[in-house]
């Protein structure tokens, strides 16, 4: 049934009445017509964002193209298919990658679809298990940058290109595919390597808002999913968010409103409870609304994957988002009744099943542009994820100059564990402590992983966030580097100053060579993490680099017991 704009403001206490007032303001300024009319003025009326903004607002129209497409789309799986390929690899970053795995993670492999695995980690230990796990002999390479030029996936490609050329000789371009813009480095190279097909993106859609395009839907065709049905989800969340509907009545601009007016109130931190079901989707959306929103000291803070605790350990800057299948809306609900009734606004977002997911790819782009617009930001640009890549470049040149990246002296070392920033002369326990003492309220703890991304590490520093947001009672996030470069990293570096950050890295037992490189994936790596942490420094953000040696997992959990010894206590004004 649909929710009436009385039902949907219910759940928002005090920020009911200005969400209405807003929605009535967009619909005197006829927001929505000029969305749809692709006017850059409702964001940034200048004259240097309104030629990026309309070059990015191509997702808007992308569902009926795509539609069209969608049997030429399976015929293609199933040539691939025919040719004997029995898994899929997709190498990127970002925007590509990530509703990639969103769909593989959600829906799984349907029967005859290929079984595709996502790689965009450069951890050498990462690189080397995507290698071993696979038959390349049967596995169709994707590699997927909207750009062209993504140092991380150009890596990815040149790295397993040798291993098929190894394995199959001059075969190897017909196991590889490009998805790119027209007129990129990648297209000419797809053309020189005798790639089997090349996907030309319509290139006025910015990759985070890509899901929907060939970057999705690809690799949604390979797994073997029904495009038709998905594309009509897509299709039916388009023409409700469409131009001729009331700005009450259109579901996007209400979602994006809501968030925006709460965020200026200062509830910017939006916390996902998603259903089990669509627990991969808060990957996605967590980089749609961080790269698009966090700019200019302004933006929300998305909170993707922090576990429900009780109202005591979340402060007044907190929403929550509940997104949930019908079926198991009861569990999710149930989860964020006690902060809806401690007086925390709640949206609540029901899916009928999973195609429906298509859709809410569509919502959250609208949301996340009407975001942008209550911001007074330009939500396609992403002016601070360049700082990161040009200290890495830096930091690469340096290397192959003289052979090695710069030394930095430890602040503490101890027990397996080096602490790199703070204040020197007491116990690791103490450090964290001073750390964290830099935390106000409104304030949010980003946990920075440059490790292999494994389950028992995800567990493990999941153990650590939620016992620091228990204690300090804030905000906290987790991303795993360089992945989070191409999507809170925006939001760590342009966004408001309330991040506190701890970088965690740790050595690599073996490392894996970059065929046609002078570094090797592990330099790569250190010189991202490195780069990423000199940005924040530059900008005064208070951030620590911990690193761990020996066994990981020993010394995480060498860390989880220095963080239960350290005398850290809820947040407080500053």
């Amino acid at each position: 049934m649909k929710e009436t704009l009385d039902e949907f403001l219910a759940t928002l206490g005090p920020a009911a009445e200005p969400v209405r007032a807003t929605l009535g303001r967009l619909e005197r300024e006829q927001f929505g017509r000029r969305l749809w009319a692709r006017d850059p003025a409702i964001f940034r009326p200048d004259a240097a964002h309104e030629r990026v903004i309309r070059n990015r607002l191509g997702w808007l129209g992308i569902v009926e193209p795509m539609r069209r497409e969608a049997e030429a789309l399976r015929a293609f799986a199933a040539e691939v298919r025919g040719a004997g390929l029995t898994h899929a690899l997709l190498l990127g970053m970002g925007g590509s990658s990530l509703a990639p795995e969103v769909l593989r993670l959600t829906f799984g492999v349907a029967p005859g679809g290929l079984d595709l695995r996502v790689l965009d980690s450069t951890d050498p230990a990462a690189v080397a298990s995507v290698a071993r796990a696979l038959p390349l002999d049967r596995t169709l390479v994707l590699v997927s940058t909207k750009s062209g030029t993504t140092t991380e996936t150009l890596a990815f490609y040149a790295y397993f290109r040798e291993r098929l050329e190894a394995l199959v000789g001059g075969r190897a371009g017909q196991h590889c595919v490009a998805i790119t813009d027209p007129g990129t480095p990648l297209e000419r190279l797809a053309r020189e390597a005798g790639f089997r097909r090349t996907f030309l993106n319509p290139p006025d859609i910015g990759g985070r808002y890509s899901a929907l395009s060939y970057f999705g839907l690809v690799p949604a065709a390979l797994l073997g999913l029904d495009l038709p049905a998905l594309l009509d989800r897509a299709a039916a969340m388009a023409a409700a968010c469409g131009p001729d509907l009331p700005s009450a009545d259109n579901p996007g601009l209400r979602l994006g409103v809501a968030l925006g007016e709460l965020a200026r109130t200062g509830r910017d931190k939006v916390t996902f409870f998603l259903s089990p079901g669509l627990a991969p989707f808060a990957a996605w959306v967590e980089q749609l609304l961080a790269e698009s929103t966090g700019k200019e000291g302004k933006g929300v803070v998305p909170v993707a994957d922090e576990a429900p605790g009780p109202p005591a350990v979340y402060g007044g800057d907190r929403v929550f988002v509940v997104l949930a299948l019908e079926k198991e809306a009861d569990t999710a609900d149930a989860a964020a009744a006690p902060l809806a009734a401690a007086g925390h606004p709640v949206l609540r977002l029901h899916l009928a099943d999973l195609t429906e997911l298509a859709g809410e790819f569509f919502r959250w782009e609208v949301a996340t542009a009407v975001v942008g617009a209550l911001l007074g930001i330009d939500p396609f640009d992403e002016p601070n994820v360049q700082e990161s890549k040009d200290n890495t470049s830096r930091l690469l040149d340096l290397y192959v100059k003289e052979g090695r990246l710069p030394d930095e002296s430890p602040t503490w070392r101890g027990n397996g564990l080096e602490v790199y920033g703070g204040d020197g002369g007491r116990d690791l326990a103490g450090l964290l402590a001073a750390h964290c003492r830099a935390l106000q309220r409104g304030h949010y703890l980003a946990l920075m992983a440059y490790l292999a991304p494994t389950a028992s590490h995800t567990r493990a520093l999941q153990g650590l966030r939620h016992r620091l947001r228990d204690r300090l009672h804030v905000a906290t996030t987790l991303g795993y580097g360089p992945r989070f470069l191409h999507s809170t990293g925006q939001l760590h570096k342009g966004g408001p100053r309330t991040g506190c950050f701890l970088q965690f890295t740790a050595d690599d037992p073996a490392d894996q060579p970059i065929p046609g490189r002078p570094y090797s994936f592990g330099v790569l790596k250190r010189a991202q993490a490195a780069g990423d942490l000199g940005a924040l420094r530059a900008k005064g953000l208070p951030a620590l680099r911990v690193h761990l040696t020996g066994d990981v997992a020993a010394a995480l959990a060498r860390l989880a017991a220095a963080i239960e010894e350290a005398p850290l206590a809820p947040v407080r004004d500053p």
